[in-house]
């Protein structure tokens, strides 16, 4: 049995990233590169909560992709959700180095991923 504190250390986590993001993105008329990962962060977050709860199997990875896959084999209206992860993994950031980091970000796209990644939120929340 999974013990519950560790999942909602997991949603509290996913729940910083995606009010961090909302605050700049509310406060701020630029980073919005920045924005956008820590609102793909917080989706991530929220899928691996509903992975650990269901214990389906914790992988090391970032793609939202496999996630929400993963989370499919234990409830099939995951699919619901699929163009909210494909659009919110392009915002990932796999390195450190500069100039790997996307830029160019506008407002819109990060409004579009605050609310791509408030659906994930919002759906898992439901679901557990």
């Amino acid at each position: 049995m999974v013990d519950k504190q560790i999942i909602k250390e997991w949603l509290a986590e996913a729940d910083e990233d995606f009010n961090f993001a909302s605050v700049s993105l509310k406060e701020h008329d630029r980073f919005y590169s920045r924005i956008c990962f820590h609102f793909q962060q917080a989706a991530e977050k929220y899928l691996k909560a509903f992975i650990i709860a269901n214990e389906l199997g914790l992988k090391k990875i970032h793609n939202l992709r496999i996630l929400l896959e993963t989370c499919q084999k234990k409830d099939k209206e995951f699919q619901k959700l699929k163009e909210s992860c494909l659009f919110l993994n392009a915002f990932y950031i796999d390195t450190r180095y500069p100039a790997f980091w996307p830029v160019g970000k506008t407002r819109t796209e990060a409004e579009k991923a605050k609310k791509a990644a408030q659906k994930i939120g919002n759906f898992v929340k439901e679901k557990l």
